[in-house]
């Protein structure tokens, strides 16, 4: 208890002191222009592109509109309209443990926000003990981006674009010591000059699970909102329950997705599957 306890209170001070060093957080995902702003810095990454076949084993769906993609928009919208009322940035995405489909959720909810031209996306894989951006998306990147939270590699080595307006920062492999790196006043550091210079409007976050470690504590607090994705059929009450408090105890909670959800609603215009 006294761990926890001690964990929160650093959490705390280490997004009061980010705070403090900039005076100002990133500009709010509200204020974006009406054009592309795909710059220099932006066009100069390789680009990558997804072909039918890994979308659909990896249940990727809203890299186009329609019914596929719906359950998304509307999770986009609604993740918009929070964000906006509230000038927040960053959004941390976690399940209270594994196989959730939180990366799921991640991927597809960065594509649905990029389908909107006037937005900047940044998906950044923050699960260091089991990443798995790269393998979804099919990429090897030159360098992981838990090697650029340690200064030892540029962010360009990490990131890939998808189109003019997503960013995303995966790793090859797990990093050496997660929790210890994302404890970190370094890691607060190198997340503010890389939103400093790349100016992306929303960053989601793929976290690791809560109940899985302690890497969740270590960095959390540094986030403006969080979203808790829970399995049906899968995720205990139990466990949402302690997953809600904690989350809540670190950040601004979102909401709670459930996911892994079969059922039809014809009337509403869709018909859900599996995630």
């Amino acid at each position: 208890m006294e761990r926890l306890e001690a964990a929160l209170a650093k959490a705390r001070q280490m997004r009061q002191a980010a705070m403090d060093v900039s005076g100002e957080r990133a500009e709010p995902a509200a204020k974006v222009s009406a054009a592309p702003r795909a710059d220099a810095d932006w066009a100069s990454l390789p680009e990558f592109r997804l072909d039918a076949e890994r979308a659909q084993r990896f249940r990727i769906t809203a890299l186009t509109g329609g019914k596929d993609a719906g359950p998304y928009d509307m999770l986009r919208a609604r993740t918009l309209r929070q964000m906006k009322e509230k000038n927040w940035t960053r959004l941390a995405i976690t399940s209270p443990e594994a196989g959730c489909g939180k990366t799921t959720i991640s991927m597809n909810l960065a594509f649905s926000l990029a389908r909107q031209k006037e937005l900047r996306v940044m998906l950044v894989d923050l699960d260091l003990r089991r990443p798995a951006l790269h393998k979804a998306l099919g990429q090897s990147v030159k360098s992981s981006f838990w090697e650029v939270l340690e200064r030892s590699a540029p962010f360009e080595d990490s990131a890939r674009r998808f189109g003019n307006n997503l960013l995303v920062a995966m790793n090859n492999g797990p990093a050496r010591h997660p929790a210890e790196l994302l404890q970190s006043t370094r890691t607060i550091e190198v997340l503010q000059e890389i939103e400093t210079r790349w100016k992306p409007d929303i960053v989601i976050f793929d976290m690791s699970p809560l109940l899985a470690s302690d890497d969740n504590l270590a960095f959390l607090g540094n986030v403006d909102c969080a979203l808790l994705i829970t399995a049906a059929e899968s995720t205990t009450m139990p466990n949402i329950d302690i997953s809600e408090k904690e989350l809540a105890s670190l950040t601004n909670v979102l909401g709670v997705g459930l996911n892994t959800c079969r059922y039809a609603d014809e009337t509403a215009g869709y018909n859900y599957g599996t995630y």
